[in-house]
């Protein structure tokens, strides 16, 4: 009796167990090229290697295929961010400079700051797209960073402030720099780094009871 090839199966498996991620990185950069209203899952069929019916399988509609996307890139680096704020010791600052240093990078780095403005593009037309992403990823981030606006008040390090608008304040820049990577960096490029160094800088200056705390 010839000796079975233990190999083959475990490789089948693992190329299955692998498509919907295919699918999915296909799909990021389909969205990126055309946006959403114009993709078509045809072609993130085709980008993946497999066949539209394959794509059926593991996403019902481009709507679940595009919140698959969302959660594929986003929510990984949400989840970083919230793990850093819950355990992290030391002053506040510290470890609202570290996570807003680790935004700036992955806008300045990745495909993933091509989402924000694809959900704004399309939100008008796709109101569930919108809620879902405010649900999911603005949300988060909001109670991410009021949590630690209310950490650094209870701890005397912040000024009293109100946490709602200072949380959009603090995130208008990261939106504005996704944005505008995405629109008009191929005319006029934007230094993502030193923007966000200048952004908090100035978050320094405001939140901090004194200019010279730590």
């Amino acid at each position: 009796m010839p000796p079975s090839d233990s190999t083959d199966q475990p490789r089948w498996r693992r190329r299955k167990d692998d498509r919907p991620q295919e699918i999915v990185a296909a799909a990021m950069d389909v969205f990126a090229e055309r946006g959403y209203a114009a993709a078509r899952l045809d072609d993130v069929a085709h980008r993946a290697g497999v066949s539209k019916g394959t794509l059926y399988l593991y996403f019902a509609s481009k709507e679940e295929l595009f919140k698959a996307v969302v959660r594929a890139a986003i929510l990984p680096n949400l989840e970083r961010a919230e793990r850093l704020a819950e355990g992290a010791p030391g002053p506040t600052m510290a470890l609202l400079d570290r996570i807003l240093a680790m935004a700036g990078e992955m806008i300045a780095t990745s495909q993933v700051a091509i989402i924000p403005k694809l959900v704004i593009a399309e939100a008008g037309n796709f109101p569930e797209l919108a809620a879902f992403y405010h649900r999911e990823v603005i949300q988060r981030v909001f109670g991410l960073l009021g949590g630690l606006l209310e950490r650094g008040m209870a701890r005397g390090e912040f000024r009293p402030l109100p946490i709602d608008h200072t949380v959009r304040l603090i995130a208008a820049p990261l939106l504005m720099s996704a944005m505008w990577r995405n629109s008009f960096d191929a005319v006029a490029p934007l230094d993502v780094a030193a923007l966000i160094a200048t952004h908090r800088d100035h978050l320094r200056r405001v939140l901090l009871v004194t200019e010279d705390a730590p």
